[in-house]
């Protein structure tokens, strides 16, 4: 059993700088604290494999700026061509932005004091910068002493976060622009098993992925081309049949 109290300071840590990575930000303090972050994790890491990934991402910090971080971000999630990923719960559970998942997540937020900040934060609040972000400000709440927070913070992980983050893990690693952002997937990934352990909720089974509407319309005419190939190779083969004599009677 996880003892709550001693971690939520640890639990802050990991949401506030995962949240740094994820947030569009045009801000020249956008990774702000991020190395005295990645510094204490990389002395107590969650495994080997986050305390390297956290030690790697500090040393590009140390030697080349930030510079590497923001011109990934852009190319990972903000790129004119080339595959984009997506960050939304939505997208993630109906194949589509803005659905049902996100009136789901405001209806959590209506029942805190925080808000989104709509001149800042452009993305939905379904996203996962914007979740990581939510749940660093619950757990600080909780830190506190605002314990009716905790139960939000439960819900909130269970019902949204955990269903659809191992996906965007998924895409964080395997993307071929992903360099320093696969350590971030690695880091994300041991922090999300942790969470599972501290709410005692199983990881989901991966799932085929959803089909956007544009895919499954692509899908369709596909399989109408095909149909219609196979029929003409079909006419075809019984003409050609007929006109070498196997059809005479």
């Amino acid at each position: 059993m996880i003892d709550k109290t001693s971690t939520n300071k640890a639990r802050a840590l990991y949401y506030g700088l995962l949240s740094k990575f994820l947030v569009y930000s045009t801000e020249a303090n956008r990774f702000e604290g991020v190395d005295d972050a990645l510094a204490v994790i990389g002395t107590n890491p969650l495994d080997e494999h986050s305390g390297a990934a956290a030690k790697r991402v500090l040393t590009t910090l140390d030697t080349q700026g930030t510079q590497p971080l923001i011109e990934e971000y852009d190319a990972l999630f903000h790129a004119f061509v080339g595959r984009v990923i997506r960050t939304s719960a939505s997208f993630y559970e109906e194949g589509h932005e803005a659905g049902k998942k996100l009136v789901e997540v405001r209806g959590f937020i209506a029942k805190t004091k925080i808000r989104r900040n709509e001149a800042t934060f452009k993305d939905n609040e379904d996203t996962l910068p914007f979740l990581l972000t939510f749940m660093h400000d619950l757990v600080a709440l909780s830190v506190e002493g605002h314990k009716e927070y905790d139960n939000i913070q439960h819900c909130l992980f269970e019902q949204i976060i955990n269903p659809f983050v191992d996906e965007v893990v998924e895409a964080l690693f395997t993307h071929n622009k992903s360099d320093v952002y696969k350590d971030v997937a690695i880091l994300l990934n041991a922090f999300m098993e942790f969470e599972r352990l501290y709410f005692e909720v199983a990881k989901v089974p991966k799932k085929e992925a959803k089909k956007t509407k544009q895919e499954l319309a692509d899908e369709q005419e596909m399989q109408r081309r095909a149909a219609n190939k196979a029929k003409r190779d079909a006419e075809r083969a019984v003409k050609a049949s007929c006109e070498s004599g196997v059809c005479d009677a």
